[in-house]
């Protein structure tokens, strides 16, 4: 029974930093975010990686080199949302201030439909 409980519990827990929606950041283009002056930070896999103008670093190698990252505001660009909401999490847990990020599967809307789903992924 005991083994159980724990085995649900590690479960429930793995699934939610997979899958659950980092709220409080916002969709936004990579040309937007650098406009404002943010540093862009792309957490795709190299060889998906074909015309990014910022720092290139797969999600595999933050723990290793997340110190090459320059303190404050960040944008994050991910493949999909399970490496988004990895990646977020784990920079925010460093200390990185994420304020926004970018979808390669799909991209931001204008700023038109921008308002109420801005809040998270």
């Amino acid at each position: 029974m005991l083994y159980t409980a724990v085995l649900l519990l590690a479960i429930s827990f793995i699934a939610y930093r997979r899958y659950y929606p980092v709220k409080r950041i916002q969709c936004m283009r990579e040309l937007e975010a650098k406009e404002l002056g943010r540093t862009i930070v792309d957490i795709r896999h190299y060889h998906e990686v074909h015309d990014s103008k910022g720092l290139v670093m797969p999600y595999a190698y933050l723990k290793r080199f997340y110190s090459e990252i320059p303190q404050g505001s960040v944008h994050v660009i991910a493949e999909d949302r399970v490496e988004l909401n990895l990646g977020v999490r784990f920079l925010r847990k460093k200390g990185f201030q994420v304020r926004s990020y970018e979808l390669a599967a799909c991209k931001c809307q204008s700023k038109e439909k921008k308002g109420v789903f801005d809040y998270g992924v």
